[in-house]
């Protein structure tokens, strides 16, 4: 985070996570990389990676959703189904009949969701009193309040069954009503409900937000840290860090006191785990300063069970034991950013076996973490411990010109992503050539950030740098610029990137960046409601290339539902609005 002084010093506490999280974690075994520890996986997990397997064997490969058997609630314990598992009749070569297995799946489980219960939230109402006030024209209008009903059908609550047999499912069992993002995401995800949050918060629904982020705090209080997911398989990893991104902004609408001063406890431990040795990196730049930056790690180097079978045939390639465990590390590190898959964590694009994502340090991650610095500061503020918020704005400002020291590059006008020679050094030395000069829209994620877009020089640069960076499309901002059939790459536009840009840009104050920032919304809300009229659902990614089409990509099939492109949607109309005389047509 910069050159410490004494006073910096002060901290260090922060980065060191605690025995206390570190038994609360549980981690017990060992791992590949640097002596780095892992996260056992649990009994139900292990057998259902079988089943898992024994479905490809038995149905192929075609329409099979890895994701959907280790979501399976179980009827009867473990050891009975086991059990029967094992005495089902198999084939010569070990598989078994699709007859017997289906017969074996319908008597020993129910549907994978069944132990999720919907739910209707008591503070929806069809029409909103308030409710986008700037949307004039009647067809957005009507269709904003399409999309505002959706949050009805994605809400859920874990059901009793999960609490009376935890040991039967997968699913963990939560305080708290939450919306799922949709379709194979039947559970709540970590960075996905900031945006869910944004949009539920623009709907008048502030009780539904201040449940997600109940759940969330539950996690940190039982695992130190917030799972990618509620799933026993996504203990291993947490996702980028916004938990205190959804206080502030359920604070600033709500006022509410109380939830700042529960929540500051667990940011601050959850700001340790991030700052504990696993994320922590310390690099020594060009002119001699010491900075602490941070990347994604996972602590797992086993196959994710959501997705076994591929894992396990993507590292077919490897022949040793230890080249195929930090394989799956560097797998679980990548779903750990959340940009899985992109050409941006490859040492050789697109060949998705040199991913090295816990060689990167990641401009984004850093960027997240400079804002939960500043909101703790301003939490610890308004609830008097003038001392905390004093720490963290320190921290903040040793962050920020980290950021500037390690990834600026003033050339491009862009932040860049450094690529680490050894994670395993204690002390990096700064390599000229060690910027990922290739151009993402990550590079441009510091702009969401006060530091970077309260400063107007800076601004003008950027805006400029970001128009002439290729990203720009007919249909809003693309991921990267290389097609390599993954789904965080070219031509797909995800939801997050294009609120955290314009959101940015817009907070600059800059009449050039807030006429970039509106022509990104519209061409974004324009293509989200062609989308929505040719197939009546809202879909997880866009193809920005062309306007009115959905994404693709990746290791599953497109999704619908969608938690974070129902919230960006409505946050861009609460913000721009919809003037009656503007056609909304590709």
């Amino acid at each position: 985070m910069g050159e410490y002084s004494s006073k910096a010093q002060s901290v260090s506490w922060l980065f060191h996570v605690s025995l206390k999280v570190l038994l609360v974690v549980g981690v017990t075994e060992s791992s590949s990389e640097c002596g780095m520890a892992v996260t056992p996986s649990t009994p139900l997990v292990s057998f259902l990676e079988r089943l898992q397997e024994s479905a490809l064997e038995s149905f192929g490969k075609s329409k099979l959703d890895p994701k959907t058997y280790v979501d399976l609630p179980l009827k009867y314990p473990l050891s009975v189904t086991q059990d029967a598992f094992q005495k089902l009749p198999r084939n010569a070569n070990g598989s078994v009949s699709v007859h017997d297995l289906n017969r074996f799946i319908q008597a020993h489980f129910e549907d994978a969701g069944d132990d999720l219960v919907y739910l209707d939230p008591h503070d929806f109402v069809p029409h909103p009193v308030g409710f986008l006030p700037k949307v004039k024209h009647p067809l957005v209008r009507a269709w904003a309040l399409q999309v505002h009903s959706l949050w009805k059908n994605l809400s859920r609550q874990v059901s009793t069954a999960v609490k009376a047999h935890p040991d039967f499912h997968t699913l963990l069992p939560l305080p708290s009503s939450f919306v799922i993002p949709g379709s194979r995401f039947r559970e709540v995800y970590y960075w996905d409900s900031y945006w869910v949050i944004r949009g539920l918060l623009a709907s008048k629904m502030h009780h539904t937000a201040l449940a997600i982020v109940t759940n969330l705090i539950s996690f940190i209080q039982q695992y130190g840290f917030v799972l990618n997911g509620s799933r026993a398989y996504y203990t291993n990893r947490s996702q980028p860090p916004l938990l205190s991104a959804m206080i502030y902004e359920i604070y600033s609408s709500t006022g509410d006191m109380e939830l700042v001063k529960r929540s500051l406890p667990a940011l601050l431990q959850e700001y340790e785990f991030w700052n504990s040795d696993l994320h922590k990196v310390t690099i020594l730049d060009a002119q001699g300063c010491t900075h602490t930056l941070n990347r994604y790690n996972a602590r797992w180097d086993k196959p994710r069970p959501e997705s076994f079978i591929e894992d396990k045939a993507s590292a077919s390639k490897f022949s040793s034991v230890s080249e195929k465990q930090q394989f799956y590390r560097e797998l679980a590190s990548t779903a750990e950013s959340g940009w899985d898959f992109s050409t941006r964590w490859m040492r050789n694009p697109p060949d998705l076996t040199t991913l090295a994502t816990t060689s990167v340090i990641p401009v984004d991650l850093n960027a997240f973490l400079l804002g939960m610095e500043l909101n703790i500061a301003f939490f610890a503020k308004v609830t008097g411990d003038n001392s905390t918020a004093e720490r963290f704005l320190e921290i903040s400002d040793l962050r920020k010109k980290a950021i500037n020291s390690i990834f600026w590059n003033a050339n491009m006008k862009q932040w860049f992503d450094y690529w680490l020679s050894d994670t395993c050094e204690e002390v990096h030395v700064w390599k000229n050539g060690h910027q990922n000069q290739n151009v993402f829209a990550s590079n441009f994620v510091p702009l969401w950030m006060k530091p970077f877009y309260s400063d107007t020089s800076l601004m003008r640069s950027v805006v400029e740098s970001l128009k002439t960076s290729g990203l720009l499309r007919a249909a809003g901002v693309s991921t990267s610029l290389t097609n390599s059939g993954q789904q965080w790459d070219f031509p797909n536009g995800w939801a997050p990137l294009q609120h955290m840009l314009v959101e940015g840009l817009l907070k600059s104050g800059l009449k050039e960046a807030r006429s970039l920032a509106e022509e990104i919304a519209v061409r974004w809300i324009t293509t989200n409601y062609i989308v929505y009229k040719k197939t009546g659902v809202m879909h997880e990614k866009f193809d920005v290339e062309h306007c009115g089409e959905f994404g693709g990509g990746g290791e599953y099939v497109p999704q619908t539902g969608f938690g974070w492109s129902n919230g960006v949607v409505l946050a861009f109309l609460e913000e721009f609005g919809w003037p009656e005389d503007r056609n909304i047509e590709c």
